[in-house]
């Protein structure tokens, strides 16, 4: 309105005139108003550019800090899922059948990712045993134990300069139907994110070329590095929503089910010691824990308490929806 009466008392508009420049003005706003609703009304901007954030399956994948304004638009939430089906189906699968590769670090390697599943799973949702009668009835055996090592792809201490380096060896050898790739914790401390974003970005191009489904993960949060970390996490969401593939949001999962507790060097667990410490990540801050009260286990609060479980969880979920919608009778 200052706007207004200024036009007025600079011009020496009478009372009618006036009348008649508010209506216009009025009118001419709300025009601008409708079409701006119907531009960006529903699933509006923000919520599309978050969408990244939306979960394959909702209890496998869930939002870092949920935004109001997306969590109330579940179809913002399945259009990304939409995309990234379809683009799968339509992929080459040149892989072998039934092949499932994890191309990683030491929280990779190690034999309390994924190998447990198949001899214990305490306090296991019904949903989450259908998942895992889908994956042992599709997945080659060899892939819950066997295929772990250098040559396989996972070692410790490693970044993705090695995976960029070595990918199409891997693949040469391996010729995985379908790929995890999680790498960037052993990164924080040695590059910065514009390298580690397009190396990443590459290795997953070159799984694309290769016929290849990948399985994107988050790194989780790093004590002394939860910002770098966090921007790291980002970054692999970006490029899952540029290259259109599945996206674990193992980093979003932890903070969210631990936002104030999930660093495991905290004070309040030096009676702790290792990876039996009872929240998401262990004493060193870096490594998932792994305390022996929640081994194997999959209720809520282990869930909540036992950083290999959850991750386990996760990727479980997430593969069996790629074997049941993108897999299952696509040759």
């Amino acid at each position: 309105m200052a706007f207004m009466n200024h036009a007025y008392y600079t011009t020496g508009v009478g009372g009618s005139e006036m009348l008649q420049y508010l209506m216009k003005s009025t009118l001419f706003v709300s025009i601008i108003m409708i079409i701006a609703f119907s531009l960006f009304g529903g699933c509006s901007q923000k919520a599309y550019e978050k969408e990244i954030l939306a979960g394959f399956d909702k209890q496998a994948v869930s939002a870092y800090k949920p935004d109001k304004e997306f969590s109330e638009l579940p179809e913002c939430k399945q259009k990304y899922v939409d995309k990234v089906m379809t683009k799968m189906k339509l992929l080459h699968h040149t892989g072998k059948k039934g092949t499932f590769a994890h191309f990683g670090d030491s929280i990779t390697v190690t034999m309390a990712f994924w190998s447990p599943l198949p001899f214990v799973r305490k306090n296991a949702s019904p949903e989450m045993e259908k998942a895992f009668n889908i994956v042992n009835k599709y997945m080659s055996p060899e892939c819950w134990r066997d295929w772990k090592g250098p040559e396989y792809g996972n070692d410790g201490g490693m970044t993705v300069r090695w995976a960029h380096e070595n990918i199409e060896k891997w693949l040469a050898k391996l010729n995985p139907e379908t790929a995890l790739i999680m790498f960037g914790t052993n990164d924080l401390f040695s590059f910065e994110i514009e390298e580690y974003q397009t190396k990443m970005r590459e290795v997953v191009q070159k799984c694309l070329d290769n016929g290849t489904i990948v399985l994107l993960t988050t790194i989780p949060p790093v004590s002394g590095f939860s910002k770098k970390s966090a921007q790291f996490a980002d970054a692999v969401r970006q490029i899952a929503k540029q290259l259109d593939v599945y996206l674990i949001d193992y980093h979003t999962e932890i903070i969210k089910r631990r936002p104030e507790d999930w660093d495991g060097s905290l004070e309040k667990f030096d009676g702790w010691s290792d990876y039996n410490v009872p929240t998401l990540i262990s004493r060193d801050g870096v490594h998932p824990s792994h305390p022996q009260k929640y081994q194997n286990d999959y209720s809520e609060e282990a869930l909540s308490s036992c950083g290999y479980s959850l991750r386990n969880y996760l990727t479980l979920m997430t593969y069996a929806e790629v074997i049941q919608k993108c897999l299952m009778n696509a040759r």
